[in-house]
């Protein structure tokens, strides 16, 4: 299995070299060069398999260059830290199944596939005697659960970029709470796309990005994507265990990368018959998939920040395939949106996009509505982006269908909103509480590139 840039300027690349570039040097996003199929025979006889096990069978058709019983350990070691002996457990209340990504070491979705990701980079990084400089921004949760897969790993520094006072507090002290030599947290006073922008700067820096051994946590690696393509295999598993109506599957999304694992899924042969993405009043993504409208906006401040997000890094991997896997197409696009702040498709590729994907915007007055009915209806507690996917399912998603929702976060990460909603906070777990009154550490620093740069190298080692 090999890899190659959406942009098309590298040559293509085995797995292990995949995981280490992050970024495509050609300032592209790397894509297996097909996606391995999936029988029915198959998937049916990984119905009993535990989910480390099924980890193993999805991500293994993806990687040739790792052997098998490291592979294995590398996969059983990072869902050993889950609090969940299923992982991913599924639960069923109100006529959709919430399926509860929460259950790793720091309550957020993020922790599926950046457990993962710590432990592949600490075996190829010890394999070939190398260091990595890891570089990330995030909304929230990426940038905890990178930090706690990495932390006091040999070999491993890791800078991450989070916009000052637009995560919630529990977020913000996950981060700068972990004072391990090798963790350095940058709050920049601007937005995640500020954040985000600057780390493909450097990234797009060749020469930086050698000199300083740069490496990627954020979607934009490949590995993030893959670790997440599993819980949709074992969701529908789990689910056409007891039922043999359509499954569908509606995914809060800010990035695009939580979709677009359960986009390749579907391309791998699992039966998806909707995948629903549902977005807060930043709404690029639903206004493109609805209307052909992607233009860029100003970021919005919601009750959900995770998906507080105007440009989806994760976008261009999916318009590579929309765009019939042209690189040049996609590159005209990007040049598009940098002068003139859209993205154009044609009518044909937006048929394709409508078949692909529906979508929905949930506005916060209806997020926190659905945080009050729901529990009152089930005594089910949804954080506030998990709410914004149940409600697009029940609006959007047939009664007849297995509606999965993906719940991305503890509610306790946004006991604010919780509050807000329902006018308690929720129940917090011992591992957040341990979190205040901790000594906590962190630079603030405007969205100026020369001194999140100077800052990098001065703390490099």
């Amino acid at each position: 299995m090999l890899y190659i840039s959406t942009r098309g300027g590298i040559s293509p690349i085995p797995f292990k070299d995949a995981v280490m570039m992050g970024l495509a040097l050609d300032g592209g996003l790397l894509l297996p060069q097909s996606y391995p199929a999936v029988s029915k025979e198959q998937l049916e006889s990984w119905r009993k398999l535990t989910y480390p096990e099924l980890a193993y069978e999805v991500i293994s058709r993806y990687v040739d260059d790792i052997p098998a019983a490291a592979l294995k350990s590398l996969i059983h070691r990072s869902y050993a830290t889950f609090s969940h002996p299923e992982i991913t457990p599924l639960i069923r209340r109100d006529g959709v199944y919430i399926l509860e990504l929460f259950h790793g070491v720091t309550l957020a979705f993020k922790d599926v596939a950046l457990q993962f990701l710590g432990n592949l980079f600490e075996y190829i990084l010890e394999e070939r005697q190398e260091t990595l400089n890891i570089i990330g921004a995030t909304s929230g949760d990426t940038g905890s659960a990178a930090i706690h897969g990495v932390r006091g790993k040999k070999g491993i520094s890791i800078f991450i970029m989070h916009p000052l006072g637009k995560t919630s507090a529990v977020q913000a002290l996950q981060m700068t709470s972990v004072t391990d030599a090798n963790v350095h947290n940058i709050a920049v006073r601007g937005t995640f796309d500020d954040c985000q922008d600057m780390v493909k700067e450097l990234f797009g820096d060749l020469e930086f990005k050698e000199k300083y051994s740069l490496g990627a946590v954020n979607s934009i690696n490949w590995a993030r994507v893959l670790a997440q393509v599993v819980y949709y295999f074992y969701a529908w598993l789990r689910v056409t265990d007891e039922t043999d109506v359509p499954v569908s599957f509606s995914v809060p999304t800010g990035n695009f990368g939580d979709i677009f694992a359960g986009y390749v899924a579907r391309r791998m042969g699992l039966p998806i018959e909707t995948l629903l993405l549902a977005t807060n009043e930043n709404n690029i993504l639903t206004r493109f998939i609805n209307s052909s409208d992607y233009s860029l906006g100003e970021v919005v401040s919601t009750v959900s920040p995770s998906m507080d997000i105007q440009v989806a890094s994760n976008f261009e991997r999916y318009l590579f395939h929309l765009f019939a896997e042209n690189p040049v197409r996609v590159k005209d696009a990007f040049t598009e949106l940098k002068e003139h702040g859209r993205i154009s498709c044609s009518p044909a590729e937006m048929a394709q996009v409508r078949t692909d994907f529906c979508s929905a915007s949930i506005d916060q007055e209806s997020t926190l509505q659905e945080m009050r009915d729901f529990y009152t209806d089930t005594g089910y507690l949804l954080d506030p982006h998990t709410a914004v996917g149940v409600k697009a399912a029940l609006d959007q998603l047939s009664p007849d269908s297995a509606r999965i929702c993906l719940a991305t976060a503890h509610p306790a990460k946004f006991s604010e909103t919780v509050e807000q909603a329902l006018g308690f906070q929720a129940p917090v777990p011992a591992s957040v509480q341990e979190l205040y009154g901790k000594p906590t550490r962190c630079e603030i620093m405007d969205a100026d590139i020369h001194k999140v740069r100077e800052f990098i190298v001065s703390h490099i080692g």
